[in-house]
């Protein structure tokens, strides 16, 4: 009984997870997709790639610029709906992918995925395999080994977490340049921000909260369950073999083989335990279903190494469906239930979206253009009797390049058109240039004329009409 004195514990004391290293296939995959977004991450800031205008790297987000520099496309504010396409597309993506395989996103290609595996490959590599990290949590620490071992594991995870940080800024200039002025001091005050924040947020998430991220924090696996239905793939436990009617038992003389165990009525499962300590969300898979689980497969490595081992067939626990795990006889293999009406509405909005977005960027021209008319006054009556009308032309460079543009009227007699200096006109890339035009006609011309248009061509031989009215009364 337990005394009243004591206050109460509102919350229960975390347990630290401390995963078993395992191999198998998921895992293979795992650390492919690891090594590649790691790669990519890391490495796009370095990778060279020449362009007429601006710094010759790959990937930049050019703040004072105001435009981001993605290989040979340059994307410009204006352009903001792109990234308002790019969202939907990635939220349709997300969508389908779990409708037909549950949070496969979230086992194998989420950042606090990739940065946690990192994180324990690191603890693994200096404090050994699981039975020695538990043994080093419960020395004191007045021991030397646990003090120089998780010292150094911490040391490695705030290096990473440095690294992880200082690349992110680098997307934000030319990353040789902004290395340098970064540790000489001379890099703005924005940078060491960013990095200082950064380097925290990762050495938290990553090495201290963890599964808690996946658990408490991030809102999908909470939601995900609204995405599901019996037909979506998810980390399943054959409840039916691996329990049998007697339960499952810890193979021991009499019942090592199928037979001595289905004799009495005991099932596959021999309750090793090894598919809990795999895995990273500290979950049992054969409890059922659970909203913590993020489909990773580690478990499914773990079990059918045992399977393996003790000569019974593999896929206790696989990648199935309630549907399929429900049926009298099972199929083999994942069966992807793909046709229904959320699944196929996912997939059209996705292919919609996506070619919107190509098509969009196919089309897109090297310069926008805009022709305004001003209105006040609408026209003016000079002294010789004809009539004026004046316009505004707005020029933006869209192209990646300086670029030289000409500007000319169609529909109008020779000399109406009156641009001062500018009928070519030189504009930096990105730049924008306003220009004062006016149309001068005599009476008789005026009062006939109502349209006209306006014709400008880019030096790279692009070509844009504008249709513009012209008033004389």
């Amino acid at each position: 009984m337990s005394d009243p004195s004591t206050p109460p514990e509102l919350y229960a004391k975390r347990i630290p997870i401390v995963p078993r290293s395992i191999k198998g296939p998921f895992r293979n995959f795992k650390t492919l997709i690891l090594l590649l977004g790691y790669a990519v991450y890391f490495g796009l800031p370095w990778l060279p790639w020449q362009r007429q205008d601006g710094a010759p790297q790959a990937v930049m987000f050019d703040i004072p610029g105001r435009r981001y520099l993605l290989f040979d496309l340059v994307v410009h504010p204006q352009e903001v709906f792109w990234l308002a396409i790019l969202l939907f597309i990635a939220a349709a993506l997300l969508f389908f992918v779990t409708a037909l395989v549950g949070r496969a996103f979230c086992g194998y290609f989420c950042f606090q995925t990739l940065w946690t595996d990192a994180f324990i490959w690191i603890e693994h590599l200096i404090q050994g395999e699981r039975p020695n990290r538990l043994k080093l949590m419960r020395e004191p620490w007045s021991s030397r080994e646990k003090l120089l071992k998780v010292g150094l594991t911490r040391l490695l995870w705030l290096a990473l977490s440095f690294w992880t940080a200082l690349t992110f800024v680098l997307y934000f200039g030319y990353a040789p340049e902004l290395m340098l002025e970064f540790f000489t001091g001379q890099a703005a005050a924005a940078a060491y921000i960013t990095v200082l924040v950064l380097t925290l947020t990762t050495y938290l998430a990553a090495g201290v909260l963890r599964e808690h991220v996946c658990m408490f924090i991030c809102p999908y696996g909470r939601f995900q369950s609204a995405m599901y239905d019996p037909g979506t793939l998810s980390v399943h436990y054959d409840k039916r073999r691996g329990e049998g009617t007697a339960g499952r038992i810890p193979a021991r003389a009499g019942l090592r083989s199928l037979e001595e165990r289905h004799a009495q009525g005991h099932g596959d499962c021999i309750d090793c335990g090894l598919c809990v300590q795999v895995c990273p969300v500290g979950i049992d898979i054969r409890q059922g279903m659970q909203f913590k689980c993020i489909s990773c497969g580690l478990c499914i490595d773990a079990c059918n190494n045992i399977m393996t081992k003790m000569g019974y067939p593999r896929g206790l626990i696989r990648y199935d469906s309630e549907t399929n795990l429900a049926a009298p006889q099972p199929k083999p293999g994942l069966q992807l239930e793909w046709k229904n009406v959320k699944v196929l509405g996912y997939g059209a909005s996705l292919v919609l979206m996506t070619g919107l977005l190509i098509y969009s960027i196919a089309t897109r021209h090297s310069f926008e253009h805009s022709i305004q008319q001003v209105r006040q006054p609408l026209y003016v009556t000079l002294s010789d009797g004809s009539i004026r009308n004046r316009y505004q032309i707005r020029l933006t460079n869209l192209s990646g390049r300086e670029e030289t543009y000409t500007i000319e009227a169609r529909g109008l007699p020779a000399g109406a058109l009156d641009l001062g200096s500018f009928n070519r006109v030189t504009i930096k890339n990105g730049k924008s240039v306003i220009i004062q035009a006016s149309v001068k006609l005599d009476p008789v011309r005026a009062r006939r004329l109502e349209r006209f248009e306006f014709v400008i061509r880019s030096g790279q031989g692009e070509i844009a009409v504008d249709e513009a009215r012209f008033f004389a009364k």
